[in-house]
């Protein structure tokens, strides 16, 4: 039996690697024909599919699962659209068998898979964690990807964002990403404590990477809860990786 790749030690291999934009000649990966829109796309921004001896359609969350594979566009609509159409049964050439909840797996998968990469931010010393620490880093313009707890409040929320605003501003620098959409009890196992409301990763390959899995997370789910009172003043931060979320200002 297969089953969702959603493994939390993350070492994917070059093709699947989100923090890994070009191979080790400097070459660009090879683009991947998504199989609901028929377009070449970057894989980066795509989920690999693997069909199992039983013809079970299978989220390649890691793009380490053996077999046949195809290709899909990270989003929701995508992989409605596939199933609707019979795309899978057609990449496969087989009848393909699809889970009823084939797309809220592939949501837990990149899920799991974005708090791993947070975890392995802390281990290797670049996530900070609490207010304080989260103020002073974005003092220093330092802030590659910012996390808020879902159920944060939002005083300490606007704070850190008053700061992270006026430093991309005077700095002339890009507001980082922003990610809200896990619990603080969910956030507090990827540092070993009852709960973490406000965090931070530094700058750099490890922000980078973990805001393209953030990117393909937002194709399934909402990366802020709708009753954020702020949620129009955060948004702004996530409109160019989420496109059901609004402008804000």
């Amino acid at each position: 039996m297969w089953f969702l790749s959603t493994q939390t030690d993350i070492n994917p291999e070059p093709e699947s690697n989100p923090e890994q934009s070009s191979n080790s000649h400097g070459h660009k990966p090879r683009e991947r024909r998504d199989i609901a829109s028929g377009e070449l796309r970057d894989p980066a921004d795509m989920l690999r599919l693997a069909f199992g001896p039983d013809g079970q359609v299978v989220a390649d969350i890691y793009g380490k699962l053996p077999g046949r594979g195809a290709w899909i566009e990270a989003s929701r609509a995508a992989v409605e659209k596939a199933i609707k159409t019979g795309a899978f049964a057609r990449a496969a050439k087989r009848k393909t068998i699809i889970a009823d909840n084939f797309i809220d797996t592939i949501q837990a998968g990149l899920s799991a898979r974005v708090l791993g990469m947070l975890g392995m931010a802390k281990r290797a010393g670049q996530l900070e964690s609490g207010f304080e620490n989260v103020r002073s880093c974005a003092r220093a313009g330092e802030v590659g990807v910012r996390i808020e707890a879902s159920d944060g409040q939002p005083d300490g929320r606007s704070k850190i964002r008053v700061v992270v605003k006026a430093i991309a501003k005077e700095l002339e620098i890009p507001m980082p990403t922003l990610i809200g959409c896990f619990t603080s009890t969910e956030l507090g196992k990827v540092v070993g404590r009852d709960n973490m409301v406000h965090a931070c990763v530094h700058k750099g390959k490890m922000a980078k990477a973990i805001t393209r899995e953030i990117e393909r997370l937002a194709g399934f789910r909402e990366l802020m809860p709708d009753d954020w009172p702020d949620r129009e003043h955060e948004s702004f931060q996530t409109t160019d990786i989420s496109p059901n979320i609004g402008d804000g200002i």
